[in-house]
Order: structure tokens, then C-alpha cells, then sequence
């Protein structure tokens, strides 16, 4: 019976979630079997967490960089992984569960220079209504471009946004990018 399968499973709850997800380690743990297609071994997960955290190559760390991450990962956060179902491990192997895919609505990767998509439809929403408020007092010419064809420009600004923040949404999820957030 393996560690997690001991365990009574519960989902959790928002906070919960967002707890778990505060430290990086867990965040790397998750990363790291994401991309990996087999269940991963303690020691290799505990080697990329160390690398990603010292900004070292794995060949490049100490044993006692290893042994530190190691060491926390067996005694914290594997088992806090475990009780909130996003992992299972048995021994040495740890392999995400199905439930650990519902994270990915919890991170809003915001690539480095970029602005957050919520920040970005308020921006367009307040251009909206800026136009909008300008056709209908008259100040927005209907002349060449009428008022359908002002509600038109927009639904399609909103459109294209929205497609682009789908594909750049899949482009950086955890465990789809390179480094983990």
C-alpha cells in the first residue's frame, strides 16, 4: 500500500490550495513531475529542486545541496503533497495524481515584461466604454464607421484577446515552461 493510498483523502479547499502552493519547493515538486513522463525518484526530483534553487547545473551541487533538499522534501513537503492528493508516492517514486492538474487555474503564469490578463481586459473594458460613452454622446463620429460597426471593433478586440491569452495560457502552465514559477 503505498503512502498516500494510507491516508484519508479529502479534497482541499481554495486556502488550502493556495497554502500549499506558497512554497517554491512544492511548486518545483510539481513542476518537475510534470515534465516528467514515469514517476520520478526522490534523489533525481531533489537534484532538480536544488539546481533550480542554487541556479547550478545538477552536476554542479554539492552533496550538501543535495542532501538539504532532499532531507526537506522527505520530511515536509512530499507528505504534505500527499495529504492534499496532488501526489502519490510509494518508497522512492513520486508521480502526480489526476487531481494535481487542477492547479494549473490557481497559477497565473505572467511571463517576465508581459502584464496580467485581468489588468489587460480592464484596460480594453474601460477603452470600451470610453467609445461607447463617446457614440452615444455624439463626440465618436457614427459618419464613417456606424455605431454596429464600433460594437463590432470591440467584440472583435475582445476576441482576439481572448484567443491570444488561451494560447499563451497553454504556452505556460506549470510544468509545460522551463523554470517553474
Amino acid at each position: 500500500m503505498s503512502t498516500s493510498e494510507q491516508r484519508k483523502y479529502t479534497p482541499p479547499e481554495k486556502n488550502e490550495l493556495y497554502d500549499l502552493l506558497s512554497n517554491h519547493r512544492r511548486r518545483y515538486v510539481i513542476h518537475f513531475c510534470k515534465q516528467a513522463d514515469d514517476p520520478i525518484t526522490l534523489s533525481d526530483l531533489a537534484e532538480q529542486v536544488a539546481a533550480r534553487e542554487q541556479d547550478k547545473s545538477v552536476p554542479e551541487l554539492t552533496s550538501a545541496e543535495r542532501k538539504r533538499v532532499y532531507t526537506s522534501l522527505q520530511q515536509t513537503h512530499l507528505d504534505r503533497l500527499a495529504d492534499a492528493g496532488m501526489i502519490e508516492y510509494e518508497g522512492d517514486e513520486i508521480e502526480l495524481t489526476e487531481e494535481a492538474k487542477t492547479l494549473d487555474v490557481y497559477l497565473d503564469v505572467v511571463p517576465e515584461g508581459s502584464i496580467p490578463w485581468g489588468v489587460y481586459y480592464l484596460g480594453i473594458s474601460l477603452l470600451s466604454a470610453v467609445v461607447l460613452g463617446g457614440i452615444w454622446t455624439g463626440f465618436v463620429p457614427t459618419e464613417p464607421v456606424p455605431a454596429l460597426g464600433w460594437a463590432a471593433v470591440i467584440v472583435g478586440v475582445f476576441l482576439a484577446s481572448s484567443i491570444a491569452q488561451v494560447i499563451q495560457s497553454r504556452r505556460y502552465r506549470l510544468g509545460d515552461i522551463d523554470e517553474p514559477p
